[in-house]
C-alpha cells in the first residue's frame, strides 16, 4: 500500500500523520525534531512510502538533508500554499496540520520548493549576520537623535563617520546626557567595527566566487547583491528558461479574477525577500547613479511612461533575468546590447 507520509516541524517535536493512498489516516505519530529518531520511525512503516512533505522552514531544509541522504526523497512544499490550504481547518494543531500536509501529497496539490546546499545557507547567514548589525547599529542612531531631541537638540543630516562627534557636542555641558549618550555611542563604534569587518569578508567572499565577479560587470551589482543572487538561487538549472526568474522572485503583477470582476495589482512578492529588495535596490542604483548603458536607457524610457516606481520594479525582474542568462552563459554583462533571452 502507498503511504503518503505529513510532517509538520517545530522547535522541540515533529508530528506526523500518513495517510494510504485510499485516503484514511494509518498511523499518527510525535517524535523529537532531530532526524534520526525522525527516520527509524519512517523505517519502521508498513507499506510503500509514496511521498513525504513537510513545509519549508528554517529546521525543514535540516531535516530534508537528511531524510534526503537516508533515501527517503521527502519534498519541501510552499509555505505560502500549504498556509492557504490549512485555513480551512477550524481547529489548528500541529496534529491536524501533519494531517493537512499528508492529505494535500495525497491530492498531488502542492508546489515543491527547491532545498538549498549547505554553501548557499552558509552565505545566506553571513549576509544576515550582516543585516542584523546594520539594523541594530540604525536603531542606535535613531535612538540617539530621539533621545536629544526630547531637549530640542536636533542633530541634522550628517555623515555616519561624523556622527559621533556631533551627539557630543550635543550632549557637552549636560551631564546626564552625557551618561545617557555614551554607551550607545561606545556600542554603536563596537558595532561599527564588526560590520566593517563583516563588510570586508562579504566582498572577499564576492571577489573569490567566479559567478558573483561575472554577475558584478552589470552596473548597480555589488558584493552584497551578487551573494544575495547567488545564494537565493543556488542551482540556475531549476530554471528551464530565465524569464522564470521574475515570477519567481515575486516582481510580477498580480491578478485576482472572478466572474466579471478581473484585478491587476501591485506586484505578487512571491519569492525570497531579501533577494527581492536586493534586485530593487540594484535597479533604484542603475536608475539614478549607473553609467550610461542600453538597460539604464530602457528603464529611463518607462519610466517616461508608467512612471518611476514602475520602472524600478520593471528593470529589478529585468535584471534578475539577466544575471540568470549571465549565469547559464558564463558570459558578462554588455553594456552596448540586449542579450537574446530564452
Amino acid at each position: 500500500m502507498k503511504l503518503f507520509v505529513g510532517l509538520d516541524v517545530s522547535l522541540a517535536k515533529v508530528a506526523i500523520c500518513v495517510v494510504s493512498e485510499h485516503g484514511k489516516i494509518s498511523r499518527e505519530a510525535e517524535v523529537a525534531c532531530e532526524p534520526d529518531p525522525l527516520i527509524r520511525w519512517l523505517r519502521d512503516l508498513d507499506g510503500s512510502i509514496a511521498a513525504i512533505g513537510l513545509e519549508a522552514g528554517p529546521l525543514s531544509q535540516w531535516l530534508h538533508r537528511a531524510l534526503n541522504e537516508a533515501g527517503l526523497d521527502p519534498v519541501l512544499m510552499e509555505t505560502r500554499q500549504v498556509k492557504g490550504a490549512l485555513k480551512a481547518m477550524p481547529i489548528k494543531t500541529d496534529r491536524r496540520d501533519a494531517e493537512g500536509i499528508a492529505r494535500l501529497l495525497h491530492l498531488g496539490w502542492f508546489r515543491p520548493v527547491h532545498c538549498k546546499s549547505v554553501s548557499a545557507q552558509e552565505v545566506r547567514a553571513v549576509l544576515s549576520a550582516r543585516k542584523a548589525i546594520q539594523q541594530v547599529m540604525i536603531s542606535l542612531e535613531m535612538s540617539l537623535r530621539g533621545l536629544l531631541r526630547n531637549f530640542g537638540l536636533k542633530v541634522g543630516a550628517i555623515s555616519r563617520g561624523k556622527f559621533e562627534n556631533r551627539i557630543r557636542e550635543l550632549a557637552d555641558g549636560n551631564a546626564m546626557l552625557v551618561t545617557a549618550t555614551e554607551p550607545m555611542l561606545r556600542a554603536r563604534t563596537a558595532l561599527r567595527q564588526e560590520l566593517a569587518g563583516l563588510e570586508k569578508q562579504v566582498r572577499q567572499f564576492a571577489q573569490d566566487d567566479p559567478v558573483c565577479r561575472r554577475l558584478m560587470t552589470m552596473p548597480g551589482i555589488g558584493a552584497v547583491v551578487a551573494l544575495t543572487y547567488r545564494s537565493a538561487v543556488d542551482d540556475p538549472a531549476r530554471f528551464v528558461s530565465s524569464k522564470r526568474v521574475g515570477p519567481w522572485v515575486g516582481l510580477t503583477p498580480s491578478r485576482s479574477q472572478s466572474g466579471e470582476r478581473d484585478v491587476s495589482g501591485g506586484i505578487t512578492k512571491a519569492g525570497d525577500v531579501n533577494l527581492r529588495r536586493a534586485l530593487c535596490q540594484a535597479a533604484t542604483v542603475m536608475m539614478n547613479r549607473g553609467r550610461s548603458t542600453w538597460l539604464r536607457s530602457w528603464g529611463a524610457q518607462l519610466a517616461k511612461r508608467r512612471g518611476r516606481k514602475r520602472a524600478m520594479v520593471a528593470l529589478a525582474r529585468r535584471i534578475a533575468v539577466i544575471l540568470h542568462r549571465i549565469w547559464v552563459d558564463g558570459t558578462t554583462f554588455q553594456p552596448e546590447a540586449a542579450p537574446k533571452m530564452s
